[in-house]
């Protein structure tokens, strides 16, 4: 221990890596954390150019539609005027106090904060900047960044790190990808008042979630004003003096380029490894980049540990929390009396900010097939009370699918307002392993869409059992 400047060197200062961080100095453990983009990377791609911004984005979008609606329920008069500029002010004020509570969370636990670039020059050691440090154990959390294609023209488009800051507000965008990313994106900027197209090369879109929730919100976001296409892709950009001219591959009769203002390509995400030292330490990566690791997030070098995005795992922040503290309990073990944390990769809640929204949990019902054989499945699409005076056309849709060998539910599924918040509750009883006579016997909350789920009483008809 004396050889070394510190038992644990976190890269990476998302949630994954400050979580680790903190939680390992408040047990004593000498830690340090370099984060190259300083106070203002601290807490990551979810603080600074993903979730956090975006749920904030996504409540501006929604009250536009609030504002058309309330007109059903007697308010009267013109909706106030969106201000792009405020805003984004808003947004950075808000991120910027958050950079400055992680930033507060390390240095009150004891964790030497370092702002530079951190570089692996071996299984102990590395470069931050011009310095070089030794550490036991050394903790890679740098997590993943956007990718986007090589055609030609690409260097007009932006990616969706800076889709929260553009100017002028771009009055015609044209999202390329069929991701959640680029759903959440296009149901944003369409609730803000852009001309949104997308284009997605797939037969639909949200590629892994449940077939009926991918139809039921690609019908949902075009009815929102979404012109979107699938099977298609872009083939090159050209700025002309009328905006970008995007030359589309798309079935059919060829057209015209499509003009807009901005291009997005949210085409996936890399793991964020450029850099790392990863080959002079010997830590071994897969053919995408990322770093291969065992159960207990250890590297192909013992004393290097690896979790979050960069791991290509599963790529949402609570998962990285999860793992950071799985770490953590390994490294430093937790007081006596409480058992190490184990993660589970079972029934992992999750929504997509589009709108309507997207909750879910468990297989989807083509998964559950696979894996359990005879399911039955039980579905139910309704016009929300709300829409009911608001004027709004706007449907929702509840699904489970249960394993009948055991009555177990296993899927559940959800599009509509606060999808997120709804699914979170049910996830609890799910990992709990709640059987569809739970939920039968339980009472719902009226009048509430979140009831639906413990009334569904007859199953959807579906061929092959």
């Amino acid at each position: 221990m004396a050889n070394f400047d510190f038992d644990l060197f976190v890269i990476g200062g998302g949630s994954g890596g400050v979580r680790a961080a903190r939680m390992a100095a408040q047990r004593g453990a000498r830690v340090a954390l370099a984060e190259e983009r300083g106070t203002e990377g601290l807490g990551g791609t979810c603080v600074n150019v993903g979730c956090i911004p975006k749920k904030l984005y996504s409540y501006a979008a929604h009250f536009a539609e609030g504002f058309e609606e309330s007109h059903g329920f007697g308010w009267t008069g013109a909706a106030p005027r969106f201000d792009w500029q405020l805003l984004k002010a808003n947004r950075r004020r808000e991120i910027r106090r958050l950079n400055g509570v992680y930033q507060n969370l390390l240095t009150g636990a004891g964790v030497t904060v370092m702002n530079d670039r951190a570089r692996l020059t071996g299984p102990n050691s590395l470069m931050v900047g011009p310095q070089e440090w030794h550490a036991r154990c050394i903790l890679i959390a740098t997590g993943g960044q956007p990718f986007a294609p090589d055609i030609p023209g690409v260097q007009h488009a932006v990616v969706s790190d800076a889709m929260f800051d553009m100017d002028p507000f771009p009055q015609r965008l044209l999202v390329v990808g069929g991701g959640y990313i680029a759903c959440e994106f296009a149901s944003i900027f369409r609730g803000l008042g852009s001309t949104v197209t997308q284009l997605y090369r797939g037969e639909q879109v949200l590629r892994g979630f449940d077939d009926d929730v991918r139809q039921f919100i690609a019908a949902e976001m075009r009815k929102k004003g979404i012109d979107l296409h699938l099977r298609a892709d872009v083939a090159g950009i050209t700025r002309t003096a009328g905006g970008l001219a995007v030359d589309v591959h798309a079935p059919g009769p060829k057209s015209a380029p499509v003009v807009v203002d901005a291009v997005l390509f949210a085409t996936g995400r890399v793991p964020r490894v450029q850099g790392l030292g990863l080959e002079a330490a010997g830590v071994a990566q897969r053919g995408d980049g990322a770093i291969v690791v065992n159960a207990h997030y250890q590297t192909s070098v013992p004393s290097i540990y690896a979790l979050g995005d960069v791991t290509s795992r599963v790529q949402l922040t609570p998962v990285a929390l999860g793992e950071a503290m799985v770490v953590v309990d390994r490294l430093f073990p937790p007081p006596a009396g409480k058992s190490p944390r184990s993660m589970s990769y079972d029934y992992i809640p999750t929504a997509v900010f589009t709108h309507p929204n997207v909750g879910t949990v468990g297989f989807s019902e083509t998964d559950a097939r696979a894996r359990f054989g005879k399911v039955t499945v039980f579905r139910s699409e309704f016009k929300a009370l709300k829409h009911t005076l608001s004027g709004s056309s706007e449907r929702t849709l509840m699904k489970l699918v249960v394993d009948d060998a055991t009555d177990r539910v296993v899927g559940l599924h959800m599009v509509g307002p606060d999808a997120g918040e709804v699914v979170q509750g049910f996830a609890v009883a799910m990992k709990a392993g709640a059987t569809k006579a739970v939920f039968d016997s339980t009472i719902g909350i009226h009048p509430t869409a979140a009831e639906e789920f413990v009334t569904m009483r007859e199953p959807a008809i579906r061929s092959g059992g």
